[in-house]
């Protein structure tokens, strides 16, 4: 009956959705409004018994302020509440920072605040308030035109990352560019699953636990709502999902754990307007002194920046490009340091086809920061191979939590210095290798790129890979290749 009930709640929500972009409302603008609709009456329902809370949210822009209008009295009012609301402190004004009507149709607003008026939304499980916004978020990222793919992981990929780092209790856990929050969501999911917890351990998870960045205002709106329909920080408190920049600064708190998929795109940079009003791209090097190499490579700092998130044996998991892997100059230096100052113990090559930005070549890397020693902590690195003659498709055939779990079983969380081959000179097609620091110091820039199995798509010319794969890596190699060309022009003209 109960399930029967959330069945209904989501196809409401979904059909409602699929009205409004007839209208010409896209799924992120519905998100949004969704968002502050939901809050407002959610908060509402936490007014009345049996909770009976007192929640700074004015009473002239309550949610009972919105259901008593209509037609273009409503239009009007909702507007004065999203900007006044705006302005307040704690969770309930960054919910609504920079909000605006998407609805311009006053009877579209009208009926989907009848809608979610209609039903107790608190009352209703973490599981299913979960499915529904999860599911709108992941409808939101297949919209190429929007660009909301790029804050979007796989959730399989994500699951097996936290199945790999076994976050515990009473720990603290950061992603410092946590788009709509899938990290924080996982790893809360799986200490509660795995793990009794008791009244303190409980109430460490749902406020103590999870930190964050994005700086991208309405992704992090986003990633508030998530974060507070799955149970974790409350309506009338402070966020602890900030809005600045992580590579700006040296954090001032360490974490036992940094699970990320940081943006793609290797290069951080500024948009500066000259005297003449024009536009321009200027690249951004972080000046941080703690940092082991200055650089305009986004992804570079990020690693770097993870490492000093890290408490003393604390554990990452980081989604990085190929790039970071064989880049030399600032990304030599930095795998080295990065190998002599933590166990890089494992590299996952992921197979291509499983993000939302197309042609990526993207990583895992897994490692533990440890105490200052002469000599370096990483004494052989494991590599699982996933991407040869692997073939995913976001649609026909997307990346499941069972194509990773070959390579959980391989990971041994348990104890990751007993492991055991699957290559060998007998089974020269096996996934999972080592490679010793002394052979990966030998290789030219300190290389990262490895890999070792023979790609059967080289061969087979009736499995080619689709056009638009084709497509998307050309105009990768192009674009990688402009850059490499204007750094050395830059680089002359010095």
């Amino acid at each position: 009956m109960i399930e029967n009930k959330s069945n209904n709640v989501v196809q409401k929500v979904w059909s409602f959705c699929n009205i409004l972009r007839d209208d010409g409302v896209s799924y992120g603008d519905y998100l949004e409004q969704l968002t502050y609709l939901l809050f407002l009456k959610m908060a509402d329902e936490f007014t009345k018994p049996p909770y009976k809370r007192i929640l700074p949210i004015p009473e002239e822009y309550s949610w009972q302020s919105l259901v008593t209008k209509n037609g273009a009295e409503l239009e009007e009012h909702y507007v004065a509440t999203l900007k006044a609301l705006s302005n307040q402190s704690g969770m309930l004004g960054q919910i609504f920072v920079k909000s605006q009507n998407k609805i311009q149709n006053p009877a579209m607003l009208s009926k989907l605040i009848d809608m979610i008026d209609k039903q107790n939304w608190v009352s209703l499980g973490t599981d299913v308030k979960g499915e529904i916004y999860e599911g709108l978020l992941e409808k939101n990222a297949e919209d190429t035109k929007s660009g909301a793919g790029q804050y979007f992981t796989p959730r399989a990929l994500i699951k097996a990352m936290v199945e790999c780092i076994e976050p515990q209790p009473n720990k603290t856990i950061i992603d410092p560019a946590c788009g709509t929050g899938g990290f924080i969501l996982a790893a809360y999911d799986y200490i509660e699953k795995i793990n009794k917890l008791d009244k303190d351990q409980r109430e460490f998870l749902r406020n103590k636990t999870f930190y964050g960045n994005e700086i991208v205002a309405n992704t992090r709106r986003l990633c508030l709502m998530n974060l507070f329909l799955h149970n974790i920080g409350d309506i009338d408190g402070d966020t602890s999902i900030s809005i600045n920049d992580a590579l700006l600064s040296e954090p001032s708190q360490r974490f036992d754990y940094v699970l990320t998929n940081p943006p793609f795109g290797k290069k951080s940079s500024l948009t500066i307007t000259n005297e003449n009003g024009e536009e321009k791209k200027q690249d951004q090097s972080y000046n941080r002194q703690d940092f082991w190499k200055t650089t305009s490579n986004k992804q570079l700092n990020f690693v770097q920046h993870i490492y000093t998130l890290l408490k003393e044996n604390g554990k990452a998991a980081v989604v990085v490009p190929d790039n970071v892997l064989f880049e030399g100059g600032a990304g030599e230096t930095i795998r080295k340091e990065l190998m002599k100052l933590c166990n890089l113990h494992t590299i996952l090559r992921l197979p291509t086809g499983i993000f939302y930005a197309q042609g990526v070549k993207a990583n895992i890397l897994f490692f533990e920061r440890k105490p200052a020693q002469k000599e370096a902590w990483t004494k052989e690195v494991w590599f699982y191979d996933l991407r040869t003659n692997v073939n995913f498709t976001l649609k026909e055939n997307p990346l499941k939590f069972a194509d990773l779990e070959d390579f959980i079983k391989c990971y041994n969380s348990k104890n990751i210095h007993k492991r055991t081959e699957l290559y060998s000179k007998t089974n020269p097609e096996g996934r999972w290798r080592k490679y010793t620091y002394a052979e990966i110091l030998e290789r030219d820039k300190t290389n990262l790129d490895i890999f070792w199995l023979k790609d059967d798509s080289m061969l087979d010319l009736e499995n080619l890979p689709e056009p638009d794969e084709f497509a998307a890596e050309i105009i990768e190699n192009i674009e990688e290749g402009l850059a490499k060309f204007k750094e050395v022009l830059k680089n002359i003209e010095q």
